[in-house]
């Protein structure tokens, strides 16, 4: 009466060509069925993938089919397409300059104010700070900001721009940024207590940076917060190492960045 034994076969899984096919972009979070591991797509090739939970933590699964769920539904991975390709851009999203050779470094600077803000710069906006041929430095702190910019000796030719964070009314910034004046220096700020708070939360797979009580250090408040088991350095690493392009940080960093650099790169 039955062409086949309508018990045989894995009779829980749905039927083949209902399990939809979803490209595994970068930063797509995803979970692995078996086990329940969570995590965004950091790496895929035409037969695995890489996830990365938000404790950093990362793990290879093969691209088997029905093997993934996307917000708790069954879903197959697949390798991206290639996108057509087109002018190549930078991270900051300017056109990349093909071939470029080391240029003369010019005599205006941008000075941030510490190591974390000065790769996050670099990773960004590098590729245009080496056409223009600017050099990034940092402070060490904006404490000595006046003693600084006064032994630089900014001229006609010799710019100086300066990143402060934190840079808001009634800081201490922004107290020792109103010592420093002249035309051929600009000091230009965020409001953010410290350079990681302008990378987005979403792109670390938080809804927002946690709130710090005064008397606790800013960056061990923000790692207790969110529960990682690293040191301060492991952290940012992590942070960084999520910041892919110009649209994984805020607004309000991009735009003070932009105004260096044309700041420095403009005028006599």
């Amino acid at each position: 009466m039955y062409e086949r034994d309508v018990l045989s076969g894995d009779w829980r899984r749905p039927k083949k060509g209902t399990i939809p096919q979803i490209p595994a972009e970068l930063d797509l979070v995803v979970e692995w069925a078996d086990d329940g591991f969570c995590g965004a797509v950091v790496v895929c090739d035409k037969e695995a993938v890489t996830l990365e939970d938000r404790f950093g933590r990362r793990r290879l699964f093969p691209l088997e089919p029905a093997a993934f769920l996307l917000d708790g539904k069954p879903v197959t991975l697949v390798r991206p397409q290639q996108k057509p390709q087109g002018p190549r851009r930078s991270a900051s999203g300017s056109i990349a300059v093909e071939g470029l050779k080391a240029q003369v470094a010019k005599q205006s600077r941008i000075y941030v104010e510490g190591v974390h803000d000065a790769a996050l710069v670099e990773k960004i906006w590098g590729h245009d700070l080496r056409v223009e041929g600017v050099v990034v430095e940092y402070l060490e702190g904006v404490d000595h900001l006046p003693e600084i910019v006064a032994e630089f000796a900014p001229e006609p030719g010799r710019r100086l721009g300066v990143l402060v964070d934190h840079l808001v009314p009634g800081s201490k910034e922004s107290r020792i940024a109103a010592q420093v004046t002249g035309p051929h220096v600009l000091v230009a700020g965020h409001p953010f207590v410290d350079v990681w708070q302008a990378v987005k939360p979403s792109v670390l797979g938080i809804k927002r940076w946690p709130d710090v009580p005064r008397g606790i250090p800013w960056k061990e408040g923000v790692i207790a917060a969110l529960g990682w088991r690293m040191e301060p350095a492991d952290a940012w690493r992590h942070i960084l190492g999520r910041v892919n392009s110009y649209a994984d940080l805020e607004p309000e960093l991009l735009g003070r960045v932009e105004e260096l650099i044309d700041f420095v790169t403009s005028g006599p």
